[in-house]
């Protein structure tokens, strides 16, 4: 018992001073996006699936690949086209010769990495992304009716270019919820891209060291998860995820004119898990409400559908969160 409040004492230790650590790492190769970084790094240590929608050219995919250099994890990136298969993501089973004979094998898609990248995933059709639903929420995949674990920790980081741009699929509303966040990528300010363009066109790119590992990272996964919360505080995530519901009885009127479909239970849970995950990482052994509220966006933005008056009046998805915001507080 000693040595196991021992052990996750020195996890809950090392975890408080990593973020400086990491972020002064990843700044090698990454100039700005420092919110997006942030919860990015939440994400890892929650165990939680990323969504990155941004215009092409804003660095998402190496972001993520700089990600999983630093934690040392194994990284595979599926470029999503309109052609891409379910089996191109998965793996498929082939006919094997063998000193017994033919035979069927597996043979592992790209999906089987700690880190896996799906990079334009809203460019394929919905047959494709429904591929990684399982994977996401299971940690396996199954061909040929036999089971296939994938390797642990598991992330998939999801790379999509706004809905308004051509040759766009949206992603089904079952897949967006396995996302816990879903992170706007945005062009960088002109100091930042100065110092970009420096650094891209200049000599030999720093490379990144990794600091943690897989092990490291799940035993950081645990200690989040024990990181003690109020009731009153997961009472206030629960009621900020349902009052974006429209026609219930305690929905605001402006949810009730502007939104078709609010958040369901997975949006409470993830606020709770990424507010563990802050407090940690802001030398904390205590969740606040500011950290549920401070998470509002990310994990609500893909989970809340505006309707077409909402559109028509210029209301997206950041303001309707804004006034949710208000009248929980």
């Amino acid at each position: 018992m000693n040595d196991t409040y021992e052990t996750e004492r020195q996890t809950v230790e090392e975890l408080q001073g990593a973020r400086a650590r990491l972020k002064a790492e990843l700044s090698k190769v990454i100039i700005g996006q420092e919110n997006v970084v942030d919860h990015l790094l939440l994400a890892v240590f929650s165990g939680g699936h990323c969504l990155l929608t941004g215009a092409p050219g804003l660095a998402k995919t190496l972001l993520v690949q700089s990600l999983s250099q630093l934690f040392n994890l194994s990284f595979q990136r599926i470029q999503f086209t309109p052609d891409l298969m379910p089996a191109d993501v998965t793996g498929s089973e082939i006919l094997e010769e063998s000193s017994d004979g033919r035979k069927m094998a597996f043979v592992k898609g790209p999906i089987f990495a700690n880190m896996v990248l799906a990079d334009e995933i809203n460019r394929t059709p919905p047959k494709t992304q429904a591929a990684l639903l399982e994977a996401m929420q299971e940690n396996h995949v199954t061909s040929a009716g036999r089971t296939h674990e994938l390797p642990a920790p598991f992330y998939v980081f999801a790379t999509q270019n706004p809905i308004e741009m051509e040759g766009t699929y949206p992603l089904p509303e079952a897949q967006l919820d396995r996302f816990m966040f879903n992170l706007v990528v945005d062009y960088l300010p002109e100091d930042d891209e100065v110092a970009v363009v420096a650094q891209t066109t200049g000599g030999v790119a720093s490379s990144i060291h990794p600091l943690f590992d897989g092990t490291q990272i799940q035993a950081f996964q645990n200690v989040v998860r024990k990181v003690p919360i109020a009731e009153e505080v997961v009472r206030h995530a629960v009621r900020l995820a349902a009052s974006s519901r429209p026609r219930t009885e305690k929905s605001p009127a402006f949810i009730n004119e502007w939104v078709s479909w609010g958040a369901g239970l997975r949006a409470a849970q993830n606020l709770v898990l990424g507010a563990k995950a802050r407090a940690l990482l802001d030398d904390r052994t205590h969740v606040l409400p500011e950290d549920i509220d401070a998470l509002a966006k990310p994990v609500l933005r893909h989970r809340i559908l505006v309707n077409y008056r909402a559109e028509a009046e210029g209301v997206s998805v950041d303001t309707v969160i804004d006034k949710l915001l208000a009248g929980n507080n």
